[in-house]
């Protein structure tokens, strides 16, 4: 495989995430081969990454490869030198069995992995998440040393579901002398490329639509995608973050935090804007009822800072404010006409 090639494979690229790291490996120069469960959407996808700034140009083609199966990934891989693993499932309720989440995640990372040996990849970068992270024994500001403790009270199954398969990621790497890097992430906002919002834009297209009555206290690292992005390409080239876990995300912001934001940088949108901050109690009893407030009334008004020296360190990551990556949610939303 010639080095020179510069052909990178990005899984779950028709996601948001997927989106915008196909988007800035195009910027960079790379030509891009994302993996989709079906090619039935790749010319929206192919559409919606073009939409994004710089990106007319560079070669980007995909492959029919599903996280479930072992079909496609040989053909997905081949003379390739690098793989960016974006793909994995992200759900807006609890689902009825955490298996749902947990087989797909661990099952779909090691799926990727083997074929990745078998191809003699270069280094792999898998997005994981601050969900693998912050629910274990340590306190906040969390650092790239915590993990989240999957039998602990705070561990949902999505949680469990990042965790567990970033731990198999790291056994398998180590195994098997598979370079791999990590990056973890906090709730990635920014523009939306093509119509689909994912679940944390789905947060900005739902304050701006007046569907919260009342706001739980919770609270989350911001990070812009765009941003997130630039760290999976870096964490791809720099020599020094082989073998390294990186968080990526500002700092920790309140529903209403981003409602303030949204309030003043969209008037016309202030009124539909929740006023009213849920107790905690009464949170907890509406999350019976509300299957989204049922994934997070345990982390009600808990600090949730993390610190992102590392992949400033190592990486050379200088991200946009949080402020920005609302903003810039919220732009595209109104552009696309999604609220």
């Amino acid at each position: 495989m010639n080095d020179d090639a510069r052909v990178v494979a990005v899984t779950g690229i028709g996601g948001f995430l997927g989106r915008h790291v196909a988007a800035q490996l195009l910027r960079d120069g790379y030509e891009v081969r994302g993996t989709l469960r079906s090619l039935n959407k790749a010319k929206s996808v192919e559409a919606a990454i073009r939409s994004a700034d710089g990106v007319d140009g560079g070669k980007l083609s995909f492959v029919a490869a599903d996280l479930l199966s072992d079909d496609g990934w040989e053909a997905a891989f081949s003379g390739i030198t690098d793989v960016i693993h974006t793909a994995s499932p992200f759900p807006p309720t609890v689902p009825r069995n955490e298996d749902e989440l947990i087989l797909p995640a661990r099952e779909g990372t090691l799926r990727v992995l083997r074929a990745a040996k078998k191809a003699g990849i270069r280094r792999v970068v898998l997005t994981s998440s601050i969900a693998a992270i912050g629910y274990g024994p340590g306190k906040a500001p969390y650092t790239e040393a915590d993990w989240t403790d999957v039998n602990g009270p705070l561990a949902t199954p999505y949680y469990k579901s990042k965790t567990l398969a970033e731990r198999a990621a790291w056994s398998f790497a180590k195994e098997n002398g598979l370079e791999l890097a990590v990056i973890n992430p906090g709730m990635i906002l920014g523009p939306i490329l093509g119509k689909e919002t994912g679940t944390s834009v789905g947060v900005v297209r739902s304050l701006l639509k007046g569907q919260y009555p009342a706001m739980p206290d919770f609270r989350v690292p911001v990070v812009d995608a765009r941003d997130v992005a630039d760290a999976h390409v870096r964490a791809m080239t720099v020599p020094d973050a082989a073998g390294e876990r990186f968080i990526v995300a500002g700092e920790a912001l309140s529903i209403k935090d981003i409602a303030n934001v949204l309030k003043g940088d969209f008037p016309a949108y202030a009124r539909k804007l929740p006023k009213f901050v849920l107790p905690n109690w009464l949170a907890g009893l509406a999350s019976h009822f509300d299957p989204g407030l049922k994934l997070i009334v345990g982390e009600l008004g808990r600090d949730a800072r993390v610190s992102n020296e590392k992949a400033r360190r190592i990486l050379g990551w200088q991200p946009r404010t949080e402020s920005e990556a609302i903003r810039a949610s919220a732009d595209s939303l109104i552009a696309a006409g999604l609220v």
